[in-house]
């Protein structure tokens, strides 16, 4: 993090390829400064967004818009008491993972299964314990054009008493993989069977910001746990996270808010409102978000392919998100070395290690791969991959 962070900030010349910060989309830009606009000239409006703490659950005339919004687009049974909002997913995925897992007072001790990983790698670091995780390892299937798919492998996954909840993001940082609708209802069953919950991580997917470019419903159930951000969709900096679940897990949720940070931010819900309530924002995924990201991904491909021709690469099938997985098979080095190889020369990207919580570190797997986002500016993104193809043949010619 404190890598991104510099790079970020622009203290070096550094290719920037290793964040999730999402990219600089125009037109989206000019609607925010027209509702920002809007809020500054309202004098009541702009008091409430600076001067008024909202509730716990978040901002109640938000929140209303999302549950208006969920009955009337998918017929989902949900109302305000089913939604609270937080101070980012990340704080949210904080207390979702705290409540159902850890050391409880009967002296059991829960994990959260990830039902495959590679995974999120922000969830590594939220259990207030360790051993937090446990995973299964994916089943792979090997594609065209040097691409693969990662996919449950439902005959390797066992839930056991120690599960507290199942987790799966979709699309899945780091992979862009989208797990499919039938994957999601098997393991809704899995959950069912079990009396414990589903968590959908959909920062990245549907019903917005709706990067993904393969068929994937948007699916609730009282057994699920959706979790949506206004981060991907172009609101990074307002720390918008927004938590869809059953009343109960709703009122715990709303209840840690009010411990932690008294009340969720306001910018991103009043900033986003007038999107909600009209259905623009799922408009806005479709015919704006999505497009720009699955362009920029088309793109990266191309270059991957012209410039790591000639080495044992592959990538997975980019189904949505904003990374690309790359794949190197016996790769001489640890994708740490390679990632440090790659700062040396002025390209930074991810190594791949960090996102399997739950996986032995003995799956070579685990040390071959590498994340790199697309979401950057072109031509950087074009040469930090010429940089990339450049190092990796030099590491498969030295052994």
């Amino acid at each position: 993090m404190d890598d991104l962070g510099r790079s970020l900030a622009g203290d070096d010349d550094m290719v920037m390829m290793g964040g999730g910060n999402p990219g600089y989309i125009p037109d989206f830009q000019k609607i925010l400064k027209k509702r920002l606009t809007e809020i500054i000239a309202n004098d009541d409006i702009f008091h409430n967004l600076t001067g008024v703490y909202d509730p716990p659950q978040g901002n109640l005339r938000f929140i209303e818009s999302c549950a208006a919004l969920l009955r009337k687009e998918y017929s989902w049974d949900v109302g305000p008491e089913n939604i609270c909002l937080t101070n980012g997913s990340q704080s949210g995925f904080f207390i979702l993972f705290n409540l159902f897992a850890g050391e409880f007072e009967d002296g059991s001790v829960r994990q959260i299964r990830l039902p495959l990983a590679p995974e999120y790698i922000g969830y590594n670091d939220l259990g207030l314990r360790e051993d937090f995780f446990i995973a299964t390892k994916p089943r792979i299937d090997y594609l065209e054009d040097r691409m693969f798919k990662y996919r449950v492998d439902f005959d390797q996954l066992e839930i056991g008493e120690e599960t507290g909840a199942i987790c799966v993001s979709r699309p899945t940082n780091p992979t862009g993989n989208v797990i499919t609708d039938q994957e999601v209802t098997r393991l809704l069953e899995i959950s069912k069977e079990h009396d414990i919950p589903l968590i959908l991580d959909n920062a990245y997917g549907v019903p917005f910001p709706g990067i993904i470019y393969s068929k994937a419903t948007p699916m609730w159930d009282q057994n699920i746990i959706k979790c949506l951000s206004l981060s991907k969709i172009g609101l990074p900096a307002a720390r918008t996270g927004i938590i869809v679940a059953r009343e109960e897990i709703i009122q715990a949720v709303t209840a840690m808010n009010a411990i932690m940070f008294l009340a969720p931010g306001s910018m991103g819900a009043m900033l986003a409102d007038s999107l909600v309530r009209s259905g623009e924002i799922i408009e806005l995924g479709k015919k704006m978000i999505r497009p720009f990201y699955q362009e920029k991904s088309r793109k990266a491909i191309t270059c991957v392919q012209r410039e790591l021709e000639g080495t044992p690469y592959k990538v997975h099938r980019p189904e949505g998100s904003m990374f690309l997985w790359l794949w190197f098979e016996n790769l001489p080095i640890s994708s740490l070395e390679l990632y440090e190889r790659l700062k040396k020369n002025g390209v930074l990207v991810v190594s791949g290690h960090y996102f399997f919580p739950g996986i032995p570190s003995e799956w070579k797997h685990t040390r071959e791969c590498i994340r790199l986002t697309y979401s950057q500016n072109d031509d950087d993104v074009a040469r930090g991959i010429k940089v990339i193809g450049e190092e990796i043949k030099r590491v498969y010619q030295d052994g």
